[in-house]
């Protein structure tokens, strides 16, 4: 009993600590230092949240522009339900057997894609990639112009005005964030 009551005790308070003082700490310091990214970074129109900026959304059609694809639900993009990467090498014969069928499905829905950016084809990681390089959108634009009866050059212009550099100007490379693009190509019109 000596020793069964500290450790008790102890227990106790250090689950108090850990299990509600310390989250509920971290989560109000979050909220107040960086409230939208607490909250998710979501994506508000109309005073309703459509979507959040990090991940993304599946698009399928000729109106819109395109995200990764997704390994685990086989050729749809952004399925949560089902993210993960395959763990495929590139030298795997059965990877490189679904890069080239991607390509070639890729090629029959869009006949206006000159060359395949590889992040067309290629699947994410986590299958929840909200972003494409600027080739990557860019290929799409003469699809997304015909379809919608723009100009492309205003296409262009709006993607353009979505490339995000390079973090601090040195890390990473430029992205557009496609979730958010096609946000802004719906207000077009």
């Amino acid at each position: 009993m000596r020793v069964l009551r500290p450790t008790l005790t102890l227990f106790v308070a250090l689950s108090i600590l850990t299990g509600a003082v310390y989250p509920a700490l971290v989560t109000g310091l979050a909220h107040l230092l960086f409230p939208a990214q607490a909250e998710g970074s979501l994506i508000m129109k109309d005073g309703h949240a459509v979507a959040s900026r990090w991940i993304g959304q599946p698009f399928a059609s000729p109106r819109m522009f395109w995200g990764r694809p997704s390994t685990p639900g086989g050729d749809g993009p952004d399925d949560a339900m089902t993210s993960g990467g395959s763990n495929l090498a590139r030298s795997n014969p059965a990877w490189i057997d679904s890069v080239r069928a991607r390509a070639g499905r890729l090629r029959a829905a869009d006949s206006t894609l000159d060359s395949v950016p590889s992040d067309l084809v290629t699947a994410s990681g986590s299958a929840l990639d909200p972003d494409l390089s600027p080739a990557g959108v860019y290929a799409q634009s003469p699809r997304v112009a015909r379809a919608r009866g723009l100009a492309r050059a205003a296409v262009d212009s709006l993607i353009a005005q979505h490339v995000q550099g390079r973090f601090l100007g040195l890390f990473g490379e430029p992205v557009v964030n496609v979730v958010e693009l096609n946000l802004a190509l719906e207000g077009m019109r």
